[in-house]
C-alpha cells in the first residue's frame, strides 16, 4: 500500500515537472520593451502619404517618444499581439498587428471623418 502511493507520487510529481517549466518560460511582454521606429503608410483613403515616429513600450503598455504631437495608447500582449490607438487632435485610427523579436507589422484605419486605413511596420531601436 505505502508503495503504490509512493509510486503515484512519483508519477504525479514527474507529470507536473513539464507544466512548472512551461509556467516558468511562458513569454513575457517585457520583451518587447525598449524603443521602437514605426512607419505608418497610408493605402487607401485622403490621408498623409506616410508617418515615422518613435514608440516606446514599456512593461507591454505602448506610448509616444515625442512630445505632444501625437497620443498612442495600446498593449502588446506576450505573445506579440498588438492592439492600440494612435490620435492626433480629434483625428485617430485603430491599429491591429504583431509584434517579434525587433520587428512587427500590422494594419490601421481611421474611425469618424476621414475615412484611410494602411499597414504600418515597426523596428526596434533600443
Amino acid at each position: 500500500m505505502l508503495r503504490a502511493a509512493l509510486a503515484g507520487m512519483i508519477i504525479l510529481t514527474a507529470a507536473a515537472g513539464p507544466a512548472l517549466a512551461a509556467k516558468r518560460s511562458a513569454p513575457s511582454v517585457k520583451r518587447f520593451d525598449g524603443t521602437w521606429s514605426v512607419e505608418v503608410i497610408t493605402e487607401t483613403g485622403t490621408c498623409d502619404r506616410a508617418y515615422r515616429y518613435g514608440l516606446i513600450i514599456q512593461d507591454g503598455q505602448a506610448r509616444y517618444a515625442g512630445g505632444s504631437d501625437f497620443t498612442i495608447t495600446g498593449r502588446v500582449q506576450p505573445n506579440g499581439v498588438v492592439r492600440g490607438a494612435i490620435s492626433r487632435g480629434d483625428a485617430s485610427a485603430q491599429v491591429v498587428g504583431r509584434l517579434a523579436d525587433g520587428w512587427g507589422n500590422g494594419t490601421w484605419t481611421t474611425s469618424g471623418g476621414t475615412r484611410c486605413g494602411g499597414r504600418w511596420n515597426a523596428e526596434r531601436r533600443g
